[in-house]
């Protein structure tokens, strides 16, 4: 699992706490240094293997987990002042994720673009992308968009160069759209 935001680990973590299944708990780092928001002191917990339809659209999926909503954000508010109508998923989780979820909003807008941090080659959007057409193949508009990090190691010091921004998810955005 990946959190968004603080609310996000707090209620993933209670929910991985209390499951019975081993969990690996991924907390992005750009997170500490920049998501702030309100978390309740009481107990709640998020489900594991549901993904959050944040935002609702009919032109385009845009999928992604973790730090990288952020980016989710600021490409959708830049897409929707040109008319795009962008349907906005949060992961939440990557194993298992949530195949349902992601095809039914896929099967209505027609397009996909997942973003991740990790590199493009062995990078979990390759799966999703995979198992999205093999569901979804004849109700496709355009290829499914992959958004990643660079195929390099991890420039500590490029980082901003390496990781997807939110210029590269608004292209792919556009691309598919116009595809």
């Amino acid at each position: 699992m990946v959190p968004r935001n603080p609310h996000q680990a707090k209620g993933l973590l209670l929910g991985a706490i209390h499951d019975p299944n081993p969990t690996l708990f991924f907390e992005p780092k750009r997170l500490y240094r920049a998501s702030v928001g309100e978390v309740p002191d009481e107990d709640y917990r998020l489900p594991l293997g549901e993904a959050e339809v944040i935002k609702e659209g009919t032109d385009i999926t845009v999928l992604g987990w973790g730090a990288q909503m952020e980016v989710i954000e600021h490409a959708v508010e830049r897409a929707e002042k040109e008319g795009i109508s962008c349907e906005v998923i949060d992961l939440r989780t990557i194993l298992p994720w949530d195949v349902e979820t992601v095809a039914k909003s896929v099967l209505k807008t027609g397009r996909l673009v997942v973003t991740h941090e990790a590199p493009l080659t062995g990078g979990f959007a390759g799966e999703i992308a995979a198992t999205i057409q093999e569901r979804c193949f004849l109700y496709l508009e355009s290829p499914i968009a992959r958004v990643t990090g660079m195929d390099t190691p991890f420039p500590l010091v490029l980082e901003k160069e390496h990781l997807p921004n939110h210029l590269k998810v608004y292209e792919a955005i556009r691309s598919s759209v116009d595809f």
